[in-house]
C-alpha cells in the first residue's frame, strides 16, 4: 500500500486538480491499495506554521505563505477528491512529553473532529479510519476507542507514537489499546517502521503500518536486513563483492555489490539512494511475508523471538 500526504498534495498541485486527472490511481498509474494520512501529523509536524481551534487548523504554506483551512470537513473532502482506498479521520496529535490534562483535551477534540468527519464522509468505495490518542494514559486510550469504535469505523489506527517518546511508551500505548479494539477491523500502528518494533506490535494484534523509514534509510546509505543494519559508506565496503544480503531477490541484490553501492553514495549519484530503499522496500515485504505465513502456521512467537536475535540489539 502507498500512502500519500494530504497535506502536500492539497498545496501542491492541489486536490482538484488530482480529481480532474481522474484520482491518485489513475494520476500516479497506480493500481494497488492507497492510503491517505489526514494532515493531522502536520498539525504537530508544523505547530509553528499553524493555529489550532475547535474548527480545525490554519496553516500558511510551506512553499508561498499561502492559507490553507484544513477543518474535519475539509480533510474529508480533499481526501475523497484524491480517490484514496483508505482515509483517516482528522486528529489531534499531542507532543510528548505532555500532561494529561493536555492529551486529555487532545483526546476529547479528537473524538469531536472524528464525529464531524464521519458526517462529512459519503465516498461508498473509499474506507474511513478513526485515531486513538491518549499517549500513555491507559484510561485515556480506552476512553478515545470506546468513543471511535461507537462512531462505527472501517478501521482504527493507534495515533500519537513516534512523536518523540520512548520506545517503552510506544509498547505500553499498544499495551493498553489493541485489546479494545474490534478484532474484525484493520488495526493500524502510525509511524513505526523500525522491524523490532514491528515485530513486539504484531504480536499486540497490529495490522497496517506506515513509516518513512525505509526510504530515508536508504537515502542515508542504511540498509535493513535480516541480520540488522549495513551501512553502506563504511569503509569496510569499499572492495566488498557481496550484495547487501544474500538470499535477497532487489534489484540492488541481484545485480550490485556492496562496493559499488559504496561508490555510489560516496560520488554523491541518485542511484544509491534509489537501490537502496528498493532494497529496503523489498525487506519490509519479505518480512511482513514470513509473519503472515508464521502466524498462518501457529509459530508466531517462534518466529519473532528468532527474527528478534537475529536482528540483534
Amino acid at each position: 500500500m502507498i500512502l500519500a500526504n494530504t497535506y502536500h498534495l492539497a498545496l501542491r498541485p492541489g486536490d482538484d486538480e488530482v480529481a480532474a486527472m481522474g484520482g491518485l490511481h489513475a494520476f500516479m498509474d497506480w493500481d494497488g491499495p492507497i492510503l491517505t494520512d489526514s494532515g493531522g501529523f502536520q498539525v504537530f509536524s508544523l505547530a509553528a506554521r499553524a493555529k489550532i481551534t475547535e474548527a480545525g487548523a490554519s496553516f500558511r504554506s510551506h512553499l508561498d505563505g499561502r492559507l490553507l483551512d484544513l477543518t474535519p470537513e475539509r480533510a474529508i473532502t480533499i481526501q475523497q477528491n484524491l480517490g484514496a482506498d483508505v482515509a483517516m479521520c482528522l486528529d489531534v496529535c499531542p507532543a510528548l512529553p505532555s500532561s494529561k490534562e493536555t492529551v486529555a483535551a487532545a483526546v476529547d477534540r479528537t473524538v469531536r473532529w472524528a464525529t464531524r468527519c464521519k458526517a462529512s464522509h459519503d465516498r461508498a468505495d473509499q474506507a474511513l479510519f478513526g485515531i486513538i490518542q491518549g499517549g500513555a494514559y491507559a484510561d485515556l486510550r480506552q476512553e478515545c476507542a470506546e468513543a471511535l469504535i461507537a462512531l462505527d469505523f472501517d478501521g482504527y489506527a493507534v495515533g500519537g507514537v513516534s512523536v518523540g517518546e520512548a520506545r517503552d511508551q510506544v509498547k505500553l500505548a499498544l499495551e493498553v489499546t489493541t485489546h479494545h479494539l474490534p478484532e474484525n477491523r484493520p488495526r493500524y500502528l502510525m509511524g513505526v517502521g523500525r522491524p523490532q518494533d514491528m515485530l513486539e506490535a504484531i504480536g499486540t494484534g497490529i495490522d497496517l503500518f506506515d513509516c518513512v523509514l525505509p526510504t530515508r534509510n536508504g537515502r542515508n546509505a542504511t540498509c535493513l536486513t535480516s541480520q540488522g543494519t549495513v551501512k553502506l559508506r563504511n569503509a569496510s565496503h569499499r572492495l566488498d563483492q557481496r550484495p547487501i544480503e544474500e538470499a535477497c531477490d532487489c534489484l540492488a541484490c541481484r545485480r550490485f555489490s556492496r562496493s559499488y553501492l559504496r561508490h555510489l553514495f560516496i560520488a554523491n549519484e541518485m542511484l544509491g539512494p534509489i537501490l537502496a530503499s528498493i532494497h529496503n522496500l523489498t525487506y519490509l515485504q519479505r518480512l511482513t511475508a514470513q509473519i503472515r505465513e508464521a502466524i498462518r502456521d501457529g509459530r508466531f512467537v517462534q518466529f519473532k523471538a528468532e527474527a528478534l536475535e537475529a536482528l540483534g540489539p
